[in-house]
């Protein structure tokens, strides 16, 4: 499943919990935040800062190597 801007933070969590750890890396320390879980990616990033399309090629990068597997 390909991870886009517009998902939730519970819906590509949804895809793979491990995926936590990618947006931690990148600066989301509140993954587990219960109001986070409604916020789509975008919106996420643009709290904390981050430049979404970064964090969508770290995501897409982690699952193709997770996938590889």
């Amino acid at each position: 499943m390909e991870i886009t801007k517009d998902m939730t933070m519970g819906q590509i969590l949804g895809v793979d919990p491990d995926i936590a750890f990618v947006l931690m890396d990148c600066g989301m320390h509140c993954v587990g935040c219960p109001s986070s879980i409604g916020e789509s990616l975008e919106e996420a990033c643009m709290v904390h800062e981050i430049n979404v399309d970064d964090v969508l090629g770290r995501i897409s990068s982690f699952l193709a190597e997770k996938n590889k597997a």
